[in-house]
């Protein structure tokens, strides 16, 4: 059977690539503007991604049967100023679609900020979605998030699925068992405590049924004093999570790509406040221990902050492979959903 080829737009550190190759497919083409990702990427994968999109022409890109893009986040992202289209980022979706005119591919897997849903109204998703359709594509998208696929973050991100043939079923997809983040820290190595003179803990913290978090305490460090709620002074101006400390017995919060200094608090089971360690994000992140990390501790924290989920990529993946790439299945029309659906034989 020939293998299933993709490339690697916006790629990063390589966090899509990880869930993609998992599933079988071969990558032959990446690229990224950010010249510390293009160093880690070839670290990892032995290949330096080209850079600025925007001057690559789609006659040097290999054939390919998936374009993949974790395209820019931050006009989309609610810790970002939220510009769209009126950041140049935000245009690089354009890019993406010069791309698919060119090639045609077979499926295009989009992946983003839970926020792009809401983006202006929703009218920015309504574009987007209009221009892969009309690019000849059958689309669907939704949110996922981290915590249904065997990793102890509650991240929530949109994820774009465009075919040429039929729609693809998220429903197919294989969740895994909700984890913990107990199960995830390392048992040795050079902590950073904080004294119990630096926070507060509240009294009997409660699991959120949800999303797994569970709110153990803040340090006691006021970020925000003008025009803020009583009880909200210990949260910060941009993505509110630095100063609030999450206990072990439940999820951590989404890995924000602006702390690059990790002020991650975590509350263990003896009764202590320490920091998450980078080894430790990377690995809620489902990152392989073997991964290999060049950049400065800064830019890690950022980079791993931008990345994905991957064995949520390699989730998606594998259906992608099910419905869109086996022998084994066939277009069923039903009439009563009005759309075109895969199903196994």
């Amino acid at each position: 059977m020939k293998s299933i080829k993709f490339i690697d737009l916006f790629c990063g550190i390589g966090g899509i690539r990880l869930g993609i190759e998992k599933a079988g497919f071969e990558c032959v083409f990446s690229c990224d503007i950010n010249a510390e990702c293009r160093k880690t990427y070839f670290n990892n994968f032995n290949e330096m991604p080209q850079d600025d999109i925007k001057k690559i022409s789609e006659s040097d890109i290999p054939d390919f049967d998936i374009l993949c893009a974790g395209f820019p986040c931050q006009p989309f992202s609610i810790s970002g100023k939220q510009k769209g289209f009126d950041d140049d980022r935000g245009t690089l979706f354009f890019e993406i679609c010069r791309f698919i005119k060119a090639k045609q591919p077979q499926v295009v897997l989009l992946e983003n900020v839970k926020h792009l849903v809401h983006h202006d109204k929703g009218r920015t998703l309504s574009i987007m979605l209009e221009k892969l359709s009309v690019l000849g594509y059958n689309v669907e998208w939704k949110l996922l998030n981290a915590l249904d696929f065997g990793v102890p973050q509650n991240r929530e991100r949109i994820v774009i699925i465009a075919s040429k043939s039929h729609r693809f079923d998220f429903n197919r997809i294989k969740i895994a068992e909700r984890k913990t983040l107990i199960d995830f820290l390392d048992s040795k190595g050079e902590f950073e405590f904080l004294t119990e003179c630096e926070y507060t803990l509240i009294e009997n913290p409660k699991i959120q049924k949800q999303s797994g978090l569970c709110f153990a305490g803040y340090r006691n460090k006021t970020i925000r004093k003008a025009g803020v709620r009583p009880g909200t002074e210990h949260l910060s101006r941009v993505h509110k999570q630095p100063n609030r400390i999450y206990s072990v017995m439940g999820t951590h919060p989404t890995l924000p790509s602006q702390e690059s200094s990790g002020r991650f608090w975590i509350l263990t089971t003896d009764n202590r406040v320490r920091k998450l360690t980078i080894d430790e994000c990377y690995r809620i992140m489902g990152f392989p221990e073997n991964f290999i990390r060049v950049a400065t501790l800064s830019e890690q924290y950022k980079q791993i902050g931008n990345s994905v989920c991957v064995p949520m990529i390699t989730a998606v993946a594998e259906a992608i492979e099910t419905q869109f790439f086996s022998k084994d299945i066939k277009v069923v029309y039903r009439r009563d959903a009005f759309r075109t659906v895969a199903t196994n034989l």
